[in-house]
């Protein structure tokens, strides 16, 4: 028999990824507007009830959706950012990155959520605050490195720096034909070095 949890109700992982799972699917294919709990629910094959004990709102249950999913990505931990010199964690992370960058589900993901930004905010708050906000510390971490090591200029912007790469990621994955991961990984691997977290390209 299943423990029971702080204030009352037993969680059963299974039916939260099953839940998770169905939001994410309808978000993708049906945007906000035309995903709801009732929707959810029937996708899940649970109750409407099952979905509103878990989450309070759409924009609660689409934010973590989103979280679940794109952390499936390689990030570095805090610990290697403050272990590891830069270029280290690059060479570990930009494959996968680049694998996922290429996949056709994470550029529906991107465009759903660009087009989220200004109708719903409260996603966006939400999958700022616990998907965006932490990469953006992480990078943050890895340039202050940089600079300690030299490769990234003392006076350069850090925030303005963090901008340019993944602006730079998102402009190139909406784009009508997008590149594949050997491609995607060349530029990733050319954003990084040109924001000082890659060696320079080897001549010849």
């Amino acid at each position: 028999m299943t423990a029971t949890r702080g204030r009352g109700r037993p969680r059963d992982p299974e039916t939260d990824a099953s839940i998770l799972s169905a939001a994410l699917e309808l978000f993708v294919e049906r945007g906000v507007e035309g995903t709801s709990i009732e929707q959810v629910a029937k996708r899940a094959g649970v109750g409407k009830l099952t979905v509103y004990r878990r989450w309070s709102s759409k924009e609660e249950l689409l934010a973590q959706a989103i979280e679940q999913w794109v952390s499936s990505e390689v990030t570095p931990s805090a610990a290697d950012v403050y272990a590891l010199p830069p270029q280290a964690i690059v060479e570990r992370v930009l494959p996968a990155a680049a694998e996922m960058a290429a996949s056709p589900g994470f550029r529906a993901l991107v465009a759903r959520i660009m087009g989220s930004a200004v109708s719903h905010p409260a996603l966006m708050e939400i999958y700022w605050k616990h998907y965006v906000l932490p990469r953006r510390e992480l990078a943050a971490a890895m340039l202050r490195r940089a600079q300690q090591d030299g490769m990234v200029a003392a006076d350069a912007d850090l925030d303005v720096l963090i901008d340019m790469m993944a602006g730079a990621v998102t402009y190139r994955v909406l784009q009508p034909d997008p590149p594949d991961a050997t491609e995607m990984l060349r530029y990733l691997t050319a954003v990084y070095r040109q924001a000082g977290l890659c060696p320079p390209a080897a001549d010849g």
